[in-house]
């Protein structure tokens, strides 16, 4: 039997081999390797949890050696797979257990802590080294039962969930202990609510308290770009006084989005289970992340780093969304790094000779106050602050990421807005909003397989075809306001998904006057 066990690092890992040689001398036990701290300490926790378990531990030395050998082996999570291989190698040798020649002969990947008195402790990066595991053909787990479920995600797995070191060392030698999903069908409706809502073929999650966008009154223009926003991916920007309902609006955002498909969810789960961020509750992550980061957060706390080069906000984000409430307020570099891994869904990580990419395909949301006060522009409160304060407060949004932005929305309190502006119309529920947005999401994945966001332009001039009143609507527009290309192509990105949650093939003029109306240059002096 071939023991292996999971080195995490960055969003691939490595799978590590562990071998052990018993040979005659005085009884120690070595470990080669490259192995860390936490990994040598291992020799004296399985060595107890072996005798605490009541099982015999080897006389001779052991050797035991991690391969391969110019790989760093970091972390507690290999106690479980070197007690496994000690245990197999002294059967092997003895030949005195009567189902020695009966053990599984598999490769099998095991992952655990091991207490003193035997028991399994969880450790991080299951779902990662599972994942990994089955793209070598290993499909063959032993992990603790606490890490069970979120092993079981993964299509293919075949996981034993171990309570101590004696249930595992058992499970070794009867290979009907591993268990899956049961079938295909579970396993494309896992982590799904039994209450989720059906629209047009598309799978919501319950709306839950705090979330239902009939709460929010007199924000119309607000509710609409969220909505097309959800519909298509797009970036958003909404500006306003303190209390006009921005941030309450974009907190309820969650609830536009559907349940992530199967690929986009075992990516996602990936990279929370390497953060160590999958609770017991939860086995894979079927709803689209939601992180809202603090304004103080460092680049790295937002790109990713330290010595297992864990992931970022902006990872943790990947297949959802990434909330900066009060914007302005976040460091320049912390504003400007979001820049490229806009652009290409991914960031690149490179930590002591050793690189990994992090998927990074997010939707941008951001808040902020017009100045430093909040009322800048207000015709009810006066504004303290200076024109060189409040030029150096929009200074942090610089052209390229407000370029990058499709959705930019000024908000008002109900006091500024002309009395045109304001609206007592009944305010759409949640579900209600839902429908165009799964309507549009349907004709999406049937064209192009991805969000309107996504288009690259060999796409766009495909998919975004505009009569010639239209085109030469758009072209006066870009003229008047000084757009960029990229700014042309996201006006014609938001038209198409406008016209796709009306569930049309053409994309109509009044599509694009929304579009450019959304898309047009934030005015705030």
């Amino acid at each position: 039997m071939n023991i292996y066990c999971f080195s995490p690092f960055g969003y691939e890992g490595n799978l590590v081999h562990i071998e052990v040689d018993l040979r005659r001398g005085i009884p120690a036990i070595d470990i080669v390797g490259l192995a860390d701290g936490a990994v040598k300490e291992s020799r004296e926790r399985m060595r107890s949890a072996i005798r605490n378990s009541g099982l015999e531990f080897p006389p001779e030395r052991v050797l035991i050696s991690l391969s391969p050998a110019d790989l760093k082996k970091e972390g507690a999570g290999f106690d479980l797979a070197v007690a496994l291989a000690v245990l197999s190698a002294k059967d092997a040798l003895e030949k005195k257990n009567s189902f020695a020649e009966e053990e599984i002969d598999d490769s099998v990947l095991v992952m655990g802590e091991l207490e003193l008195n035997g028991s399994t402790r969880g450790v991080r990066g299951i779902h990662a080294a599972v994942s990994t595991a089955i793209s070598y053909g290993i499909k063959l787990c032993i992990v603790p039962e606490k890490n069970a479920d979120e092993a079981r995600s993964v299509s293919g797995a075949k996981v034993f969930g171990a309570e101590n070191l004696l249930e595992a060392y058992n499970a070794i030698y009867n290979k009907d202990a591993f268990t899956g999903c049961s079938s295909a069908g579970n396993e494309s409706r896992q982590g799904i609510s039994k209450d989720a809502v059906e629209i047009n073929g598309i799978l919501f999650p319950p709306v839950e308290e705090g979330f239902e966008f009939a709460e929010v009154h007199n924000q119309e223009k607000l509710i609409r770009g969220l909505q097309i926003a959800a519909a298509g991916g797009h970036n958003v920007l909404a500006y306003g006084p303190p209390g006009c309902g921005k941030t309450m609006s974009m907190q309820k955002f969650p609830s536009l989005l559907p349940y992530l498909p199967m690929e986009q969810s075992q990516s996602t789960t990936r990279i929370f289970s390497i953060a160590g961020l999958i609770g017991a509750d939860k086995s894979i992550i079927r709803k689209p992340p939601f992180r809202v980061p603090h304004q103080t957060a460092s680049i790295e706390g937002m790109c990713g780093g330290g010595s297992n080069c864990l992931p970022g906000e902006i990872s943790l984000a990947h297949n959802g969304v990434l909330f900066l409430d009060e914007a302005a307020e976040f460091k320049s570099s912390v504003l400007q790094m979001l820049r490229v891994p806009l652009e290409s869904g991914c960031i690149t990580l490179s930590r002591a000779g050793r690189t990994t990419v992090f998927p990074a395909r997010f939707q941008l949301l951001l808040s902020s106050n017009p100045c430093p006060c909040g009322n800048y522009g207000s015709k009810t409160k006066i504004c303290l602050c200076s024109a060189r304060s409040v030029e150096g407060y929009w200074k942090k949004f610089s052209g390229p990421l407000l370029d990058r932005i499709d959705i930019r929305i000024q908000v008002d309190l109900k006091e500024d807005c002309k009395d045109s502006d304001i609206h007592e119309e009944e305010n759409l529920s949640t579900n209600e909003l839902r429908k165009k947005i799964a309507v549009a999401i349907k004709k999406q994945m049937l064209r192009q397989g991805k969000k309107n966001v996504q288009l690259i332009p060999s796409e766009i001039s495909a998919y975004c075809n505009l009569d010639k009143d239209a085109e030469n609507f758009l072209t006066t527009t870009c003229e008047k306001f000084d757009m960029s290309p990229r700014a042309y192509s996201g006006c014609l990105k938001l038209a198409r998904t406008i016209a796709d949650m009306e569930d049309s093939d053409k994309i109509p003029i009044e599509a694009v006057k929304e579009a450019v109306e959304l898309r047009k240059p934030a005015v705030v002096f």
